[in-house]
């Protein structure tokens, strides 16, 4: 009798650790989004913040403003480069000690900013800015991924959207009011101590979320091995494709809109602070909305429907960018629409991509961010090299892009087919 009660027991217990276990993975407090949101924050901080004083900066070096512009896709290769060593090292040692470094580099960099001369030595201090500055964007993705499913991390996505879209609406504001008192020097002083602010954060707050168990003891040459591997896999990879391609909208926007806007529409400080920050609150709307419809549609599902919404978007601004003048309001929805998709394009490209990677989320998250910030370097450069209108060139890059997005899409759908 005895020996049967305790075996009832042991199977209770069983169970219960079971249930306790699964529902981990799909439970996880505000508290804990809203760090990895601030950590997170830091990339949108260091690009839109000083986004208002391009035309100051581009007065004080003596040069046009698409050319100071140049330091965004600057910042852009600095985030690729530094997020494809932060993946690989965070599932290695663990979630937290890549964050101290990074977050010192990042405090570090933005000093250097306060001190430069000209653009090349700030597009080098920006290129440094960047590689301690991704560190937040790769562990808050391999943390969800280490304690989430593949629904519960696609919520989590967009939760963690929502509140990271306070960052792109409030930087381009607190940029112009900064601008109001001092020079563009104190935006970057700014900027350091949000680094700083974060470090304590991360010091005080944020738990280890990958154990020691768990971690992967990688060599340098096994290291890329596991990357081939990462792209080698279709689950991984397609879905990367639609992120990478569909988030690159946003940084033709970011790396083109002060020239739309200011140069073109006239636009002063204030008012194009206003207009940014009315296109990052659409991402905030549209991630909301994604995150309400999470347990009615699919992934797959919400991932078409906020495709489909940038391209209209697009489609608007290149009908747009095709007349002599267009109507600021067309071109302004535009705008909207192809950056707001990405409250739906996002989160879910990105759940997609990381439900299968287990264990290596820290390097397969490094690939994903790296290839997105690669498609807003290649963004840059290609806008550099186009000779139409400012709104014409942006409008032509976001549509190959978005192209590019909806061919995975149907290769997606094909590969479930079969």
């Amino acid at each position: 009798m005895t020996r049967v009660n305790l075996s009832a027991f042991s199977s209770f217990r069983n169970e219960n650790i079971s249930m306790q276990t699964k529902q981990s993975k799909t439970q996880y407090s505000s508290a804990w989004i809203m760090l990895l949101a601030l950590l997170t924050s830091l990339g949108p901080l260091s690009i839109d913040m000083y986004l208002p004083a391009l035309p100051q900066m581009a007065h004080d070096f003596g040069v046009s403003t698409q050319r100071i512009a140049n330091t965004l896709p600057a910042y852009f290769l600095g985030l690729a480069v530094g997020q494809l060593i932060y993946g690989p090292l965070s599932d290695r040692i663990g979630r937290k000690i890549p964050l101290y470094f990074g977050l010192c580099l990042y405090i570090a960099a933005s000093l250097l900013c306060l001190m430069v001369q000209n653009e090349w030595s700030l597009i080098a201090a920006r290129i440094l800015q960047a590689l301690g500055g991704c560190v937040g964007v790769v562990i808050a993705r391999a943390a969800i991924r280490d304690r989430l499913d593949m629904q519960a991390s696609a919520q989590a996505f967009s939760s963690m959207m929502i509140v990271m879209g306070i960052a792109p609406i409030i930087a381009p504001t607190l940029g112009s009011w900064i601008l109001k008192f001092f020079s563009w020097h104190a935006v970057f002083a700014a900027l350091s101590l949000m680094g700083v602010v974060c470090l304590f954060c991360v010091h005080f707050f944020f738990h280890e979320s990958l154990p020691a168990s768990r971690r992967l003891k990688l060599s340098f040459k096994q290291v890329l091995l596991l990357y081939a591997t990462i792209f080698k896999d279709a689950s991984f990879r397609l879905p990367m494709i639609i992120g990478c391609f569909s988030g690159g909208l946003l940084f033709c926007y970011i790396s083109s809109s002060a020239p739309v806007l200011m140069d073109d529409y006239g636009l002063t400080q204030q008012q194009f602070a206003y207009a940014f920050g009315a296109n990052a609150f659409g991402i905030m709307l549209f991630s909301t909305f994604n995150k309400h419809l999470a347990a009615k549609i699919s992934v797959m599902q919400r991932l078409k429907i906020g495709t489909y919404i940038q391209l209209s978007g697009v489609m608007i601004l290149f009908a747009g960018g095709l007349l002599p003048h267009a109507p600021m309001v067309s071109v302004m929805l535009g705008m909207f629409l192809t950056v707001s998709g990405i409250g739906f394009t996002g989160p879910n490209a990105m759940a997609l991509a990381m439900s299968e990677q287990g264990a290596r989320a820290g390097t397969a998250s490094a690939v994903m961010g790296s290839m997105q910030f690669a498609c807003g370097l290649l963004g840059g450069l290609i806008l550099n090299f186009l000779c139409w209108s400012p709104l014409l060139n942006m409008a032509a890059v976001m549509l190959l892009f978005i192209v590019l997005a909806l061919y995975a899409i149907r290769s997606i759908q094909n590969a479930r087919a079969v």
